[in-house]
């Protein structure tokens, strides 16, 4: 019986990680689409690459973790650049990519 408590709680755990990593996925590419679509460029392959994962210090003094994410646009079509954010928790403290078309960055 204990047994099976474990792994229930670790099936939790588990789950909870995997959530909390597919939610910042996806604000990490709403955020890449919406920058691209400000700036007039192309957003290439659809989605965004994980590709960094830190403990960090949050703003109250919490410890959370900080997630690197890459993405992919073309300016006229025939190009590739790569955009980059970072995570902090659900607020997005690091952002390049394009710019817009006035030279200002998108955030």
């Amino acid at each position: 019986m204990p047994t099976a408590i474990v792994l229930m709680l670790l099936g939790a755990i588990g789950y909870a990680w995997w959530n909390a990593a597919r939610a910042a996925a996806e604000q990490a590419e709403h955020l890449g689409r919406e920058a691209c679509r400000k700036a007039g460029v192309q957003w290439l392959d659809q989605t965004v690459h994980a590709h960094g994962l830190r403990l960090c210090r949050h703003e109250n003094g919490h410890l959370g973790l900080e997630r690197s994410f890459r993405f992919d646009y073309s300016v006229d079509g025939e190009d590739r650049r790569t955009g980059r954010m970072v995570l902090r928790g659900d607020r997005l403290v690091v952002f390049s990519g394009p710019p817009l078309p006035d030279g200002r960055t998108t955030h």
